[in-house]
């Protein structure tokens, strides 16, 4: 049955046929023979005899009171259509001719008062209904390929049809021309008998014998069974392959168990192969081939041939921003993971390390064989120099580096490449009060310091600055600073408990809020100002907690003020503990320099590791 949806698609103007296959538009009109009638019209076939032929003519009699005249090229070749020369006119010889225009007839006529006559288009009109005898839509019919046109090929079945370039197979040529010279068959889709054209399909043809194959293909094939093909077209993700009727898609990854890039690497057009059937989808007629299946695995028995714990050679195959890929051998490649290629060295990418096609030597950390995966290490073919850390960095030992990094809880000092020691604020100081590290290291600055702990799993070394002098609250501050001593400060802070007064560099005090008067305080800074110098009175040094606490009221009270004062306190704290000679309070006024590392610690502690 005819696709009259294809049909609708080929319709070529009267003028581009007229121009190709070289007929006229005319009426059909069937063959008569007028050897004796006079009675002749234009557009009529008729048969004559020619009576003289020149250089130009060729005259022919065809029973009219006129002679008619035939042009001496209709009987050489057909620079148009390519039909072959026929055999020179002679004299006497009987020819059929189309009458085109005679005397006393409004048109064309020859100067000499001839009929014009066309042995051409009278040959034309006839093949015409001789073909259409024998031909209808939906037949198959044969023909020889002649030219080239606009859009499409001239096939001759009798005369020429239109076979468009889209339907001349199922994937269009490269160059249709090729077809040139060869008899093909091919499907009938139209015929327009006014315009006297044909549209013929070689591709309607060859899908209806596949599809009759395919049927019958896809009871034969079976999953596992090996079948021939005939590679017929690449894809980047693949190849197509013809099993006979039906086209399976052999993908880039079924082609081999090693790596490739493209399809072109293992196949090529019109290339023969033997593929496994892996997969059909009946309903959607897919399906799916392989030819690395046709091997074994190389992946069977991965885990003897590369235990865990062994050392193998491969060569770099792939580098990306998180790893290397290594070839251990054909279809089988592992990863290094960043983090496995150096002990001590930051990386920022592996192409620091290694380049594609490099050998290197890689140690097997692990293997997931359902995955296929395989787990590689660089690192390991060499010794960690952090299995040795506690000897060469043992706790008290003076060590020197380079401030790497800062950070808000301290500073990361390069002990030597890849081993970092962190000089954490708490450490910086026995007396100063760091906010920042930068307010005692910069970055790239060489510092000595003193090991403090080394804990070698984790792999942190903890640096001391301050422990390379003695601890002034241990001898110094108690020895100057006495409880009921008057000094002077600068105040350096104020909360709303109170006031901080520098004592000297890096040491402060704190003036509770209910130290400041006499009378109660709101606001300290209704009182006193940042900057301020004051006079103030030692109640307490608490070594321990290395704080002291002063007192601005009692700088004129007399000793059995002060006695009343602290018995008072004794009472109203219900035996709690005095912080700063103040009593009444639930915990320390101010935080000790212990206080404030052991917090600093905490919060380093998930920081550290990201440094890590």
């Amino acid at each position: 049955m005819v696709n009259r949806n294809l049909i609708r698609e080929f319709d070529v103007s009267e003028e581009e046929w007229n121009e190709d296959i070289g007929i006229g538009l005319m009426e059909e009109l069937p063959p008569e023979m007028l050897e004796d009638d006079v009675d002749i019209s234009p557009e009529q076939i008729v048969e004559g005899r020619i009576v003289r032929v020149d250089d130009e003519y060729v005259i022919v009699d065809v029973g009219y009171k006129s002679e008619g005249m035939v042009p001496r090229s209709e009987w050489e070749e057909d620079e148009e259509t390519g039909d072959a020369a026929d055999p020179p006119p002679e004299i006497g010889q009987t020819v059929r001719v189309l009458v085109e225009d005679i005397e006393d007839v409004v048109g064309r006529q020859d100067d000499r008062g001839m009929i014009v006559l066309s042995k051409r288009k009278a040959e034309k009109i006839e093949k015409w209904i001789a073909v259409m005898e024998k031909v209808h839509e939906g037949d198959v019919v044969s023909g020889l390929v002649e030219r080239k046109i606009k859009g499409g090929l001239l096939v001759n079945i009798g005369v020429n049809v239109f076979l468009p370039a889209s339907q001349v197979d199922i994937r269009r040529p490269h160059d249709i021309g090729e077809y040139i010279g060869q008899t093909i068959d091919c499907m009938v889709l139209k015929i327009d008998e006014t315009r006297r054209n044909i549209v013929v399909s070689r591709r309607s043809l060859i899908e209806a014998e596949r599809a009759k194959k395919k049927t019958e293909l896809l009871k034969e094939l079976e999953v596992k069974q090996v079948r021939k093909g005939i590679v017929k077209n690449l894809a980047d993700f693949g190849a197509f392959v013809d099993l006979g009727g039906i086209d399976g898609l052999l993908h880039i990854t079924d082609m081999s168990w090693g790596r490739i890039n493209h399809p072109s690497e293992m196949v090529k057009i019109d290339d023969e192969i033997e593929v496994m059937i892996l997969n059909i989808d009946y309903e959607k007629e897919k399906i799916a081939l392989g030819l690395k299946q046709k091997q074994a695995s190389p992946w069977d028995n991965v885990a003897t041939k590369y235990p865990v714990g062994s050392k193998v050679k491969g060569h770099v195959v792939n580098v990306m921003s998180y790893g290397a890929f290594v070839k251990l051998e054909d279809g089988i490649e592992g990863l290094v993971h960043i983090s496995e290629m150096s002990w001590t060295k930051r990386i920022n990418h592996p192409s620091e390390l290694v380049q594609i096609d490099d050998e290197v030597e890689v140690v097997v950390l692990g293997i997931n064989e359902e995955k296929q995966e395989i787990s590689l290490g660089m690192k390991q073919t060499q010794s960690n120099p952090w299995d040795k850390v506690i000897e060469r960095y043992p706790t008290g030992a003076m060590v020197k580096g380079k401030v790497r990094n800062l950070t808000n809880y301290g500073a990361f000092i390069e002990i030597e490449e890849g081993i970092d020691g962190l000089l954490h604020v708490s450490d910086m100081s026995w007396t100063r009060k760091i906010g920042h590290p930068s307010e005692v290291v910069e970055k790239g600055q060489e510092v000595e310091c003193k090991v403090l702990s080394v804990d070698q799993e984790r792999r942190r070394i903890a640096l001391g600055l301050k422990q390379l002098d003695e601890d002034p609250w241990a001898t110094d501050i108690p020895d100057r600073y006495q409880p009921g001593q008057l000094v002077t400060g600068k105040v350096t802070k104020i909360t709303n408990f109170g006031v901080f007064v520098g004592l000297e560099d890096g040491l402060e005090g704190l003036l509770h809020i209910s130290e400041l008067a006499d009378h109660k305080v709101e606001n300290p800074s209704d009182l006193v100002n940042v900057g301020d110098e004051i006079e103030v009175k030692v109640l307490r040094v608490d070594i321990d907690d290395r704080k002291i606490g002063l007192s601005r009221k009692r700088v004129e009270w007399a000793e059995q003020d002060e006695i009343e004062a602290e018995a008072a306190e004794n009472r109203s704290s219900d035996g709690k503990e005095l912080k700063g000679g103040i009593g009444g309070g639930s915990g320390p006024l101010f935080k000790s320099a212990s206080d404030e590392a052991a917090e600093a610690d905490a919060e380093a502690e998930p920081a550290a590791k990201t440094e890590e």
